[in-house]
Parts: structure tokens; sequence; C-alpha cells
């Protein structure tokens, strides 16, 4: 297994003899038990990391019988983070990952604008014995909630748990449930949204459904009725960049307090959204994990103004 050598942060050789041949090159190596992801397999093939019968090739060079293959996997780079003594609300952890309660207004990666204060920057101080992971020396984002969106994420602390957490994500075995406050009256108690999503094409800095877009699929069923918003419970059966928020707007029901894709409201500061389960099988003995979390503060404080008071939203 590779896991030993990412762990000790140094370059990594291994050679591999091919016994049946007509795969792709990077198909070939995401069969060998290296624990990289397919897509970081791409990047060594490209950046010269790998060799075939000595020769640099590519990607999709098709290996055959008896062909040698030479892997090196540098040491993770670093990255220009700084630690720093976040408050993290850590609701499970061990060493092959951890789940976070992330608080609405934490970015989770450094970006233009906010360079420190990031989830990542919190998870280098609590967690030193994070591993590289994707060719890095950061903590293992998964999957990511946007800035003013709260709740559950786990976080990969070894590359073998980032692969494996990858999969199941992928292969749709992560079940991600969603409170939100739609405004208006929704037609169905329950139902699927089924609208493909892609980069709206008047602008770029948006989602919206288009056609040809990639397929996009939301669950929802609504847990509380107000005169003018419904309380609902969501799940994703795909990962698109705010799907909640584009598939409820293009229901004509954004959600309250988005100033992207609805309107800003006096009673929320951001959108109503908050990620409150998550399970998933442990990627070491693949036992199943779940995880709950209550509303945060200011959400309950806004449906507790809502409740048999038949206020407008």
């Amino acid at each position: 297994m590779l896991t030993a050598g990412l762990t000790q942060q140094k370059e990594f050789r291994r050679e591999f003899k091919v016994n049946q041949g007509n795969l792709r090159l990077d198909q070939f190596l995401a069969n060998q038990s290296v624990q990289l992801t397919r897509s970081r397999l791409h990047s060594l093939i490209n950046q010269g990391h790998v060799r075939l019968n000595g020769r640099l090739v590519k990607p999709a060079q098709k290996v055959r019988a008896g062909d040698i293959i030479s892997l090196v996997v540098p040491p993770p780079r670093e990255l220009d983070l700084t630690p720093e003594a976040i408050l993290l609300e850590v609701v499970y952890q061990d060493p092959d990952l951890m789940v976070v309660n992330k608080p609405a207004g934490l970015s989770v990666h450094p970006g233009p604008g906010h360079p420190r204060g990031t989830l990542v920057n919190g998870l280098l101080a609590c967690c030193p014995d994070i591993q590289g992971i994707g060719g890095v020396l950061r903590p293992g984002i998964v999957h990511r909630l946007d800035k003013d969106t709260s709740g559950l994420m786990m976080i990969a602390k070894t590359d073998h748990a980032h692969l494996n957490l990858s999969e199941q994500i992928k292969f749709r075995l992560v079940a991600k449930g969603y409170l939100a406050l739609a405004t208006g009256m929704m037609q169905s108690s329950e139902g699927i949204i089924d609208a493909p999503i892609a980069r709206d094409p008047r602008n770029r800095q948006k989602m919206a459904v288009v056609n040809g877009g990639k397929e996009s699929r939301t669950r929802y069923r609504v847990v509380e009725e107000f005169d003018s918003g419904s309380l609902l419970e969501l799940y994703l059966e795909s990962g698109r960049t705010h799907q909640i928020r584009v598939h409820l707007a293009y229901l004509g029901h954004p959600l309250l307090g988005d100033s992207v894709y609805g309107r800003v409201s006096p009673k929320l500061g951001r959108q109503f959204l908050h990620a409150h389960h998550l399970s998933f099988k442990h990627p070491s003995n693949g036992e199943r994990l779940d995880f709950r979390t209550n509303l945060p503060e200011d959400l309950e404080a806004v449906l507790g103004s809502f409740r048999g008071s038949g206020s407008q939203i």
C-alpha cells in the first residue's frame, strides 16, 4: 500500500509490471491500490512523474502486457497557509477523519479577499497530524459549504480516507441533508427537483438551470409552513455548486435572505440554509456513521418569529 510512504511526507517510488494490457495508463495505476484518486494520477502523469518503459507518456496511453511503469509521488508541496486558533465545533474525530459543524460566515478555503480566517487555517491549527492530501500539505476537504451556509462537513485526515470518502460522494453513498426556509408556499408537500445546472450564461458569477447543464437532482419535503414561507428538508442526489439555492430559485421559491438568487431580508443577514444531516461509511472499517445537528441560534430565532405569528417574510 502506498499510504505509508505518503505519511512520511517524502518522495515515494514504486514500479509495476503490466500483466494484462489494453488499459489506459491512468486507469491501470488507479487499479493498483496506490490510494490516489484518478485525477491525482492524471496530474502526476502530466507532470512527468510517471514513465512507461522509461519514456514520458500521456494519461490516455494504452499499456501492454510486459510494460514496466515507474511511479514517483513527490513530497507534498507546502502552501502559504498559517495555522490559526479558530474555534471549531468538532462533532467527531478519529485518526482517519473528523466531522465539524461549520458556522455561517466562515469560508472553507482561503481566496481573494480572505487569505486568513478560514476553516482550513483552523484545521491546520487543531489537527497537526493532517497528512499531505492531494499533493499539498493541507487538510483534506472532501466537500464544501458556501461561506454563509452553516452545518456539517467531513474532513479526511489521510489519503486513504480522502480517496474513500470522495468515491462515496461520487457514487452517491453519502447522505447530505439540509434544512432551508423557502419563500412562498410549495405546490407539493414533497418532490424531486430535476433540473440541469451550469454557469449562468448571462452572469458567469452565478449558477443557473441551463439546458445541457450537469444533471442535478434535489429531493425535498415540507416540514412546516407559514403564511409566506416553507421550512424544507432537502437531500442532494448530486453535488452542484449552489444546487439547493439555484433549484429553489428556479421553482420561484428562493431561500430567505439569499441575496444572489433571491433578495435580502431584514430578518436574516444570510441565506437560510443549514446542513443538518451527514451520513457515510467509515473509510477504514465500513461502519455507518450518522450525524445530525440542530439549527444555529440565528436560524432558530427566525423560525420563532414566524411560528404562530402569521408574520410575512
